[in-house]
Order: structure tokens, then sequence, then C-alpha cells
């Protein structure tokens, strides 16, 4: 089984795609994953992006999701010492790093910034790695 970490970026995109996960991963996550989904879906709505019923099919569809949500005292520590290393101004992004440092076997994200500010730290999987 491989385990991967995902964002709420990614979350979004298999909501938008309706993607079918396969049985043989694992996802992960951090506990703050839906509280920024909804944030963001949110955001899509006030910007006109989506209608309010497209964003709450969307939530509806990550709430379904099979992840495995985290959220403790060594994740913490880790995702600190990972946003002071990176220079982060907060600690958010740093739990997805964290998480897949402590328990994944790669990150997912649909950001590239990102992707190339932790390469170093964990391995980057493609969101097709899902399917």
């Amino acid at each position: 089984m491989t385990r991967y970490v995902i964002g709420p970026d990614v979350a979004i995109r298999l909501a938008e795609d309706k993607a079918v996960i396969c049985g043989d991963h694992q996802i992960l996550a951090p506990a703050l994953l839906r509280s920024q989904v909804l944030s963001l879906l949110y955001q899509a709505v006030r910007r006109g992006e989506l209608t309010r019923r497209d964003a709450e099919a969307q939530l509806a569809y990550v709430h379904r999701l099979p992840i495995r949500m985290l959220d403790d005292l060594v994740l913490h520590n880790v995702a600190w010492k990972a946003a002071g290393l990176l220079g982060w101004p907060d600690t958010l992004d740093a739990e997805y790093v964290a998480l897949a440092q402590l328990h994944a076997d790669a990150l997912i994200t649909l950001d590239r910034h990102f992707a190339g500010a932790v390469k170093d730290l964990v391995t980057i999987a493609p969101i097709e790695a899902l399917s």
C-alpha cells in the first residue's frame, strides 16, 4: 500500500473530477485539511467561480474520501521545524510536509512552487498516482 499526503488543492481537484481512488493507496492529511477545503470553496463562491451548490457537492465529496486525518504533538513539532527550515511565515503548509516525512511515501500537490520548495525534504508524486 502506498501512502500519499494530499493538500486542499488536490482534494478539490479530486472532487472536481469526481475521481475514483485506487484501492491500493492510503490518503493522509493533517486534520486542518477539511477546514482549508471549506475556506477555499467558500472563497470560490464569493468570487463567483462556483455556485454554492457545486461547492457543497465538492465539500461532500471531500468528506466522503477515505482520508486518515492526523493531528498530534509530534506532527506539530516536525511542522514547526520544517517551517523554520524553509523560512515560512506560518506552519500550515509545513503540516503537510511533516506528515509526509513521518507517515507517507510521497506528497501530492498541484502547486509547483510548493513542490519545488519541499522537494529536498519529501518525495513529490503527481495526482495521477492516486488513480
